[in-house]
């Protein structure tokens, strides 16, 4: 028996996971992103897929960030009519996270004078093809295929997928490994039974400052925007992101370590999110934290939080005096609120931006964290004057070592006969690859986008 495994997105970029599993009598897509950033590719978002869309019996999803999930009702629209799989956590964030891009592909298509890649009925048939399922639960989900999840501690509700075929071939995908331990999350899972392993490596070349030094950076950070008595800015993905800084703004606050001062969550999606992550952590979060939130009701919650989910609420923030803190979307300043408010404060000396996560090549947010004087936001060149402050460590991916030491755990027992490096720009998949080769004598590969790959019980080869 054999498995095929081809690389449709994901290989050679952050962004645009889409990978194709095919056995002898099934086949299975693992996500269906959408490629984000300034170098994204026109014909690898709008295009036809590389595949026969009405071929594929399922697509498992291993967690619901836009580039894994963000060209999923083009799937549908184009024909896909199998079930989509995928954790509850997930199902609930991922409808938000797509309705949320119908508005935002629709301005954009008015822009490009083009049909939008989907509308609200292509989600809503989308999510009448939905089965959720639970970690550590096998289950076939196309002849002869059956998938496996276990939690890969990114966000809430993300898995990595095993894939098995009825002569025992496993291939497993990693979607994006957590940056463990984390304040909410539980550990990552190893993966130590797959024939093939192909991991994410958006940090394979780098690492994090230490988790205690990072919360320490954003408190005196905070601090010293606070004391200029400007606004603060801190532009955040709506998902995990800002679920982390308001657990952060609470125990800061609550202990009396900073000054207390309006904060506002100013974006619709991160309100909704965060509601999510309200429902479902008594359930998915870590031990720890679900007992403080048995002692305290939320971990998310303080008094002068204030979300804005109307326009009106949103322009009524810049009335309030500084200091005063704005999170707001989106995470790279290529969109949402926060690009107003950039506009608005950035030429401002006594504000300050915080960015907290990762910056793509290309996008706003990158330029300015390479300290560029302006950016253009909205159409307008911006004069940056504000303090811009780029706290590193707060991804919830995994950096250098975390990746190694994932790889480590999945060569313990059944030994991977290849671990492919994706889901990362070309040097950190290929740097990646080479540590792996080097500290743990495994046969690393970082593919190539378009590529196939044969997974036997003998053998791993390239076709």
């Amino acid at each position: 028996m054999a498995l095929r495994l081809s690389f449709y997105g994901g290989a050679g970029k952050v962004t645009g996971s889409n990978f194709l599993i095919e056995g002898a009598r099934g086949k299975v897509l693992v996500d269906c992103g959408i490629e984000q950033g300034a170098d994204f590719c026109e014909e690898c978002v709008y295009g036809p897929f590389p595949y026969d869309v009405k071929t594929i019996d399922a697509l498992v999803l291993t967690h619901a960030h836009l580039d894994h999930v963000g060209r999923i009702p083009k799937l549908v629209r184009d024909g896909f009519r199998g079930k989509i799989y995928m954790t509850p956590p997930t199902k609930d964030l991922a409808e938000l996270i797509l309705r949320d891009s119908v508005g935002i592909l629709g301005e954009e298509a008015k822009r490009r004078g083009t049909p939008p890649l989907y509308e609200e009925q292509d989600v809503d048939r989308t999510f009448s093809l939905i089965e959720t399922l639970e970690y550590h639960t096998e289950k076939e989900v196309a002849p002869g295929l059956s998938v496996y999840l276990r939690n890969v501690g990114h966000i809430l509700g993300s898995a990595s997928v095993r894939i098995t075929d009825d002569g025992g071939v496993t291939v497993a995908l990693t979607g994006d490994i957590g940056n463990s331990p984390s304040p909410l999350l539980p550990d990552w899972e190893p993966v130590p039974d797959a024939d093939a392993l192909v991991m994410e490596s958006v940090y394979g070349d780098r690492l994090h400052p230490p988790q205690a030094e990072r919360v320490t950076a954003l408190r005196d950070t905070l601090k010293r925007a606070i004391a200029k008595g400007g606004t603060i800015l801190i532009p955040a993905f709506s998902l995990e992101r800002t679920q982390l800084m308001l657990y952060e703004l609470s125990n800061f606050f609550d202990a009396g370590e900073l000054q207390k001062i309006p904060v506002f969550l100013d974006s619709p999606l991160a309100i909704k999110v965060t509601a999510v992550y309200e429902k479902w952590g008594p359930t998915y979060f870590k031990p720890e934290t679900e007992d403080e939130i048995k002692r305290e009701g939320s971990v998310f919650e303080f008094p002068f939080l204030k979300h804005t989910l109307s326009r009106g609420e949103s322009e009524a923030i810049e009335k309030v005096p500084g200091p005063k803190i704005i999170i707001a979307g989106a995470g790279m300043s290529h969109g949402g609120r926060i690009g107003r408010w950039e506009a608005r404060y950035l030429p401002d000396h006594s504000s300050t931006l915080i960015i907290v996560g990762y910056q793509a090549p290309g996008s706003p947010g990158r330029r300015m964290m390479e300290g560029a004087s302006s950016v253009r936001l909205n159409g307008a060149e911006v004069q940056i004057k504000a303090m811009v402050e780029n706290l590193e460590g707060w991804s919830a991916h995994a950096d250098r070592d975390g990746l190694l030491a994932f790889a480590e755990a999945a060569l313990a027992e059944k030994r991977p006969k290849v671990i492919f490096t994706a889901i990362g720009e070309p040097a950190a998949e290929r740097f990646l690859a080479q540590r792996i080769h080097d500290y743990l004598g495994a046969r690393a590969v970082a593919p190539e986008m378009g590529q196939t790959w044969e997974i036997t019980k003998d053998s791993v080869k390239k076709i």
